[in-house]
């Protein structure tokens, strides 16, 4: 397997062309990052959030989100990991952004976009996006608080319950001083709902600008073109899309280049699966298998032979069960050869 996965020694040169690695909750840790980033094609990850309220947190919680503070801020493939803040009060934002950049983090990532409940009656991610003002506010505490080397972005959708305020939240945050935006094509109340709305990021982006990054149903390479011509951005932003065909931003960046790069096929992704599951997620009795399972469910939307596999492991809890069902279903691919 160690064929699919990209030298540790330099990260892509996609010069003109960015794919960022969106944080998911949950989903995309620190062992996803690194098989993904091996596969190939990013140019940079951003960590889970990190919940902020109104004190400093210990170094521990950034390590434990970010164990690539390690490693100088990179996966083991070269791609820089920014720490993701979650939160309202713009003065701890800028005093943990601050621990972070001392932690060695080489970019400070801001959430407005998570529409999880439990996040927005917290005062947390998109419902922030009702007020403009507040999201310039913390985007221009942090910019100040962090060394003017220390990148700061920030990750939006079009609006809480409508696109209406789009133009402000955006330009409040580049007049604070945000290095790069991404844009999540949907509101909070669209949740994950088909379609995201691409061409509503248009007039929000200046011609030729580079700093502005498309977000939001984004599958294949055709998706990628799509998204970057309606919206108007250069880069790209891909979260389930990503776990959905774990070499998509490896083909993605490579027909940028007028290249191609032959998929993955489902007999490698099935070990590059085990592997993760063996790595990451078959250690807390409580919870073996469950992110195996979720990645799986995702798998399905590319791969043929996915829901054999996720139907032979869906009810099993158990480390040799799972492992079992791996070697089953390899057998029953053979069978269809």
């Amino acid at each position: 397997m160690s064929a699919l996965l990209q030298s540790a020694s330099t990260a892509p040169d996609l010069t003109g062309h960015n794919i960022v690695l969106a944080p998911m909750e949950g989903v995309i840790d620190a062992p996803m990052r690194r098989l993904l980033t091996g596969i190939g094609g990013y140019t940079r990850c951003v960590t889970e959030f990190i919940r902020v309220g109104d004190v400093l947190l210990p170094e521990k919680v950034f390590f434990r989100l970010c164990p690539e503070l390690e490693t100088g801020g990179h996966t083991e493939h070269g791609i820089p990991v920014y720490s993701q803040l979650l939160g309202s009060e713009p003065d701890a934002l800028a005093k943990n952004a601050v621990r972070a950049a001392q932690l060695g983090s080489p970019g400070i990532d801001l959430n407005f976009g998570c529409p999880a409940k439990t996040v927005n009656k917290s005062m947390g991610g998109s419902i922030l996006l009702r007020t403009p003002s507040v999201v310039a506010d913390i985007v221009r505490a942090v910019r100040d608080a962090v060394p003017a080397d220390i990148p700061v972005t920030a990750k939006i959708r079009l609006g809480y319950d409508n696109s209406d305020a789009l133009g402000d939240i955006v330009q409040g945050i580049r007049d604070a001083g945000a290095t790069e935006l991404a844009i999540h094509a949907r509101t909070k109340f669209d949740g994950y709902k088909p379609p995201a709305w691409w061409a509503n990021v248009r007039p929000v982006v200046p011609n030729g600008d580079l700093t502005t990054y498309i977000n939001g149903e984004i599958w294949t390479i055709e998706d990628s073109v799509a998204a970057r011509q309606a919206s108007g951005c250069t880069h790209i932003m891909l979260g389930r899309g990503a776990l959905a065909a774990p070499d998509l931003a490896l083909r993605i960046a490579a027909a940028a280049k007028g290249e191609s790069v032959t998929p993955i096929a489902w007999l490698d992704v099935s070990h590059l699966v085990e592997a993760q599951f063996l790595r990451s997620d078959s250690q807390s009795p409580r919870h073996i298998g469950n992110r195996t399972k979720q990645w799986l469910a995702y798998l399905k939307r590319s791969y043929t032979e996915a829901p054999e596999l996720f139907g032979r492991i869906r009810k099993m809890h158990s480390v040799q069960d799972i492992q079992k069902a791996f070697s089953e279903h390899r057998d029953w691919l053979a069978t269809q050869e």
